[in-house]
């Protein structure tokens, strides 16, 4: 039984209390997961009942749903790990680049020393690809 997202939902993860968080990103990992998984998961230790707490917590503000698989309850994200990962960026460079894309793509490259000459052609792909598209 799947219930419908709460309207009222945090927009990110960031807006859930830290362990909510832990949980809902433990999904992410897994994709789908049961109570244990998501126990067996985390770093902290939290009992089951605990975390079925959480889980259902998290099922009326709208970020988590679960099917019955027999008699177990696996629990998924509403919003797809893209969406969630594209909303985390743009706040990113709205709060530390002033909505500069360029200022932090910048950022990035300054990092370069961590990236592999694989990483950088990716980036020059993408770059290349945007010019070509007109943006």
């Amino acid at each position: 039984m799947k219930k419908t997202p709460d309207p009222a939902a945090p927009a990110s993860l960031d807006d859930l209390p830290l362990r909510e968080r832990q949980v809902v990103e433990q999904v992410y990992t897994l994709h789908e997961a049961t109570a244990t998984q998501i126990q067996e998961g985390l770093e902290v230790a939290l009992t089951n009942s605990a975390i079925r707490a959480m889980l259902a917590r998290l099922e009326e503000k709208g970020v988590l749903q679960h099917r019955v698989d027999g008699q177990r309850y696996l629990y998924s994200a509403v919003v797809p790990k893209q969406a969630v990962r594209d909303s985390a960026l743009k706040r990113l460079v709205g709060t530390f680049f002033d909505n500069s894309a360029a200022s932090a793509a910048t950022a990035l490259l300054g990092m370069s020393d961590q990236l592999s000459n694989k990483d950088l052609d990716a980036l020059e792909a993408m770059i290349a690809k945007a010019r070509a598209e007109g943006r």
